[in-house]
């Protein structure tokens, strides 16, 4: 039975690897165009690609699916089921009716919660204890499909984006790989998405990955590990981007560390975004109700450096404030 696969970041290559190496005919693979990637803009394939041509598989990357002539190209390949994961695209009816079998996604979230483009990275911002992997057969709009399965996945205090993808593209190639000889034999019951439990989880602006100090600890540290490793959250230090990669979890105290520089006391403390004290252990700033022990930090024009460091380096003073 001819499969062809879906999908674009490192998130779904598990998925098409297992396909592979349990033998289904995969008769082509669908992915992003290169994007241009870096300072310096090189056009670089999307993770699926770079396997799929090391599979030895066929590529297809139209720039919309959309358009008359990708179905068309897209139809040569007579595909009985279409397995998407994270491709990047709603796919227009005239895909979702080719395969006899129809059209499944496995999602990076519990449904009817986090439809959307980002789920993993705003489940950590939102603080949410657990997510997983939906697996469901497509409809026209956004991840509004049956569901067929479900598998939750903890998250744990110290998870990232990055810790979290990885994660899940394993238990979603998991949960695909359980159901394919199902998927193959006919369509399976599915369980229909309660629309007044759905929740959104649109792709990141440059506002979402701005640090608010005015907000709680626990909700800042949960913005600055929902960005890593992608964009990175952010505040302005002297009117330039000053990034921040990684943070003490409030729960677990301040760390311990030898005073470099501290802020005396005075109105100016009590000022969110104020550095109250830079120390071995990190740079603490004042929050809305408390303090952040910063980490890794990253100031415009540099590299990405433990916060202690730069501390030695006295350029932030104590009583800053950042923006």
């Amino acid at each position: 039975m001819k499969i062809v696969f879906m999908g674009t970041p490192a998130f779904a290559v598990p998925c098409l690897q297992m396909l592979v190496d349990e033998g289904y005919e995969v008769a082509a693979v669908v992915t992003q165009p290169d994007r241009p990637q870096g300072r310096k803009k090189t056009l670089t394939p999307s993770p699926v690609k770079a396997a799929a041509e090391a599979m030895g598989l066929p590529v297809l990357q139209p720039e919309r699916m959309r358009r008359p002539e990708a179905v068309a190209e897209l139809a040569v390949y007579e595909p009985e089921l279409i397995v998407t994961a994270a491709y990047g695209q709603i796919l227009p009816k005239a895909v979702l009716d080719l395969p006899a079998r129809g059209c499944v996604n496995v999602h990076g979230s519990l449904l009817p919660k986090y439809r959307g483009g980002a789920p993993i990275q705003r489940s950590i911002i939102n603080g949410e204890s657990v997510t997983g992997v939906t697996l469901m057969y497509m409809a026209e709009g956004l991840d509004t499909g049956d569901m067929i399965a479900k598998v939750e996945v903890p998250i744990e205090d110290e998870d990232t984006s990055g810790t979290l993808f990885e994660k899940l593209s394993l238990a979603g190639r998991d949960l695909l790989k359980a159901q394919m000889p199902r998927l193959l034999a006919g369509p399976l019951p599915a369980e229909a998405q309660d629309d007044s439990q759905a929740t959104y989880a649109p792709n990141l602006t440059r506002e979402d990955e701005r640090i608010d100090w005015s907000a709680g600890s626990h909700e800042i540290y949960n913005r600055i590990r929902g960005l890593v490793p992608f964009s990175g959250a952010f505040t302005l230090w002297n009117g330039e981007t000053f990034k921040v990669w990684a943070a003490a979890n409030p729960d677990k105290g301040a760390l311990s560390g030898a005073v470099i520089q501290e802020e005396g006391s005075g109105e100016a403390e009590t000022v969110p975004g104020t550095v109250l004290a830079a120390s071995t252990a990190g740079v603490e700033v004042k929050t809305g109700d408390g303090s952040l022990l910063l980490l890794t930090v990253q100031p415009a024009g540099k590299k990405a450096m433990s916060a202690a460091d730069f501390a030695r380096g006295g350029t932030m003073k104590p009583g800053t404030v950042l923006e």
